[in-house]
């Protein structure tokens, strides 16, 4: 994925997901202090997987909780896939990155901690409640770039 505006990131972590299977209630949270109110930033979310996820897609469940206690929760769709099967993603190993779009040009105008948590939503049609675990995902991350 190509940002079209010059950026410089401001915050990068990962969180490595234990045995590579991402279970729905296994909530990842990353807490990002912003002592900058008044630049645009990009956030993105980043996911790591190898050949052991199975679907073409994947859906997430997040929410950002502002300093004041405002928040925002969004129910987001990612093809992981293109249209003939073929990976997308960066690498050239088994593993491939992802570098998701979350929040384009946005502005954080509360100083303090925002949290951020990303949960999976990816469900097989054997399993509507959830209770299998999500394989093949190897870490799961956050990016927050300034845009220039």
């Amino acid at each position: 994925m190509v940002v079209s505006c010059e950026t410089t990131m401001i915050y990068d972590q990962y969180q490595p997901i234990e045995n590579h299977q991402w279970s729905f209630d296994n909530k990842i949270e990353f807490i990002v202090n912003n002592l900058d109110t008044i630049s645009n930033k990009n956030v993105f979310i980043n996911i790591r997987s190898n050949k052991s996820y199975e679907f073409s897609s994947l859906f997430l469940i997040t929410k950002i909780e502002f300093p004041r206690g405002k928040r925002i929760i969004d129910t987001l769709e990612y093809e992981m896939t293109d249209t003939q099967g073929k990976w997308l993603g960066t690498g050239f190993t088994d593993i491939k990155e992802n570098k998701l779009f979350y929040k384009e040009n946005v502005i954080f105008s509360e100083k303090g901690d925002y949290k951020f948590s990303i949960q999976q939503a990816t469900r097989s049609i054997n399993d509507i409640e959830g209770s299998n675990p999500l394989k093949g995902i190897t870490d799961v991350g956050i990016s927050i770039e300034k845009v220039k």
